[in-house]
């Protein structure tokens, strides 16, 4: 069991072996001469989803084994559970009209409004059970993006074991209707992380596949549909223990850079898949989100959510 409050940690303590590593002369101009990866907190058996609230200066972000959400205070430096049990939340974001918006290992897509009630807002699709979904997008016609992954059926991560009753695959929820569509049905085995660009003509799709760790893009068309697919990059050959972790969690910048979770830390690509950099955080790595003025970079890696400063925003911020 893990305290439901830790202190804060000093800033700029530095996770073990971290880099931020130039591997591209373009990536200078976002990266910050002395920005080093800090720890704000730890102590997390799997932390992934970070999202960051502006109105209320915070960070939330899931500790999926531990079946809770957790919220970092960027005032006080302060970390307290946010929401316990959360139904295993996994991947979280906020919708156009700032509620989050939360894909939950317990079966179900969640929204949670103003009040703090809960609407489920997916849980099966043609009348079968979802499998396990894991992260999460909203579209400026608010229509919701969502991977549905096998990876919490085991009941290691939401204490359930079960069937899987559908192929992994990326849904749509329509944001007028409700009315959920497939998306991707089997050409990304293990489908992960989701970003759109910033005019959300591409949609980026991370495979979690150890036999075949890649990232997708897809073009968007008006109706909602993807068009045909192609690998955008493959880091399958990094895959092992000098770099733990799996393409997972991503978010794309203003200038339709690509920050993406991966083996060894986060890898930023131009968008002609040009690798600029990677922040090497020593550990698997889950996910990350734009803060703060939008150019704070916050990670989830493994048992830390740490953060780096950046000279870039996130798209829409």
């Amino acid at each position: 069991m893990y305290p439901t409050a830790t202190p804060p940690l000093v800033l700029n303590e530095r996770v073990p072996d971290p880099a931020v590593k130039i591997l591209d002369p373009s990536f200078e101009k976002y990266k910050l001469p002395l920005a080093s990866v800090e720890r704000l907190s730890q102590g997390y058996s799997w932390a992934e989803g970070p999202v960051y609230f502006g109105d209320a200066r915070c960070l939330l972000w899931s500790d999926i084994p531990n079946n809770r959400i957790m919220r970092w205070d960027e005032e006080t430096g302060s970390t307290s559970v946010y929401r316990k049990p959360s139904n295993y939340a996994n991947g979280n974001t906020r919708d156009r009209q700032g509620r989050l918006v939360t894909a939950e290992h317990g079966r179900r897509v969640t929204r949670t409004e103003y009040d703090g009630r809960i609407t489920v807002l997916m849980e099966r699709f043609d009348g079968k059970r979802l499998n396990s979904p894991n992260d999460i997008v909203v579209k400026s016609d608010d229509s919701i993006w969502f991977t549905d992954m096998n990876a919490g059926l085991t009941g290691n991560w939401n204490g359930e074991v079960a069937e899987q009753e559908m192929p992994q695959r990326v849904y749509r929820i329509d944001g007028k209707t409700g009315q959920a569509a497939i998306v991707t049905d089997g050409v990304v085995k293990r489908p992960n992380g989701l970003a759109f660009s910033p005019d959300e003509k591409l949609l980026y799709v991370a495979n979690s596949d150890p036999v075949k760790a890649i990232w997708m893009v897809y073009p968007v068309q008006a109706d909602g549909t993807i068009g045909a697919g192609k690998v955008f990059k493959d880091v399958t050959s990094m895959v092992g223990d000098k770099n733990p972790g799996l393409p997972d969690g991503m978010r794309v910048d203003a200038k339709g850079n690509l920050f993406a979770s991966g083996p060894g830390g986060i890898h930023v690509y131009a968008p002609d898949g040009t690798l600029l950099g990677r922040i090497e955080t020593g550990q698997a790595t889950a996910n990350c989100a734009f803060g703060g003025d939008g150019s704070d970079l916050y990670i989830t890696a493994d048992m830390y959510i740490v953060r780096v400063k950046t000279k870039t925003k996130g798209a829409g911020l």
